[in-house]
């Protein structure tokens, strides 16, 4: 019953706004008495509040396992948190785009707790990133304006992805990983032989090299 009321009033909140909806809708849409729908929830308030810390708290749980396994490469690290981030988008977007649709709405604790969750999200890629910079696997781009753009090409899938359709989730979810990686990897022969400054100094003298012999010709 529980996530039969989540269902109904993503819906409703969706198509009437959260000011524009209230808890005798959500009622008539279950077909329940609006005393029996107060078992389960007091107020709408509360039920807006169970929804968005769903869609907030519960990917920092999934990024924390993936982000603190003991396997150090930094490539499959962002691989992992693209498919976290795309699969709970596929399987519950319409709860995604309610949640941007209805920020303005937002109570302020809520818009409060949205907000850092936020930050937390963009924190973790950002941190992968700059792991993959360290280590030489990625290219020397700005770590937060990277995570940004991985962040915003993951989210988008909210809007276009419809469960049933005719997109595998497991596919978009690899194929969006293989973007991610791809935009930020550093090609084979540009990755040092090893970790710290001696390593990239290694490529920085080839690359002189290179220059010098192409400044004799």
């Amino acid at each position: 019953m529980e996530n039969e009321i989540y269902e109904h009033a993503t819906r409703l909140f969706a198509e009437r706004g959260f000011a524009g909806t209230s808890l005798q809708d959500i009622a008539d849409a279950l077909g329940i008495t609006r005393p029996a729908l107060y078992y389960y929830v007091r107020s709408k308030d509360e039920l807006l509040a169970k929804l968005v810390s769903e869609v907030t708290e519960g990917p920092l749980a999934d990024l924390a396992e993936v982000v603190e396994r003991t396997d150090p490469d930094p490539v499959r690290k962002l691989r992992g948190v693209v498919s976290v981030l795309v699969a709970r988008q596929t399987r519950q977007p319409e709860r995604f785009r309610l949640l941007i649709r209805s920020e303005a709405e937002l109570p302020a604790e809520l818009t409060a707790a949205y907000t850092a969750s936020r930050r937390s999200v963009l924190a973790v890629v950002s941190g992968v990133v700059d792991e993959g910079v360290r280590a030489g696997r990625f290219r020397p781009v700005d770590p937060r304006l990277a995570a940004l753009g991985v962040l915003g090409m993951c989210n988008w899938v909210a809007w276009w992805f419809h469960p049933g359709g005719r997109d595998d989730p497991a596919v978009v979810a690899e194929g969006l990983a293989d973007m991610a990686v791809g935009a930020l990897q550093r090609a084979d022969d540009r990755v040092p032989d090893g970790d710290g400054p001696a390593a990239a100094l290694k490529l920085l003298r080839q690359d002189l090299d290179h220059l010098e012999r192409l400044l004799d010709e």
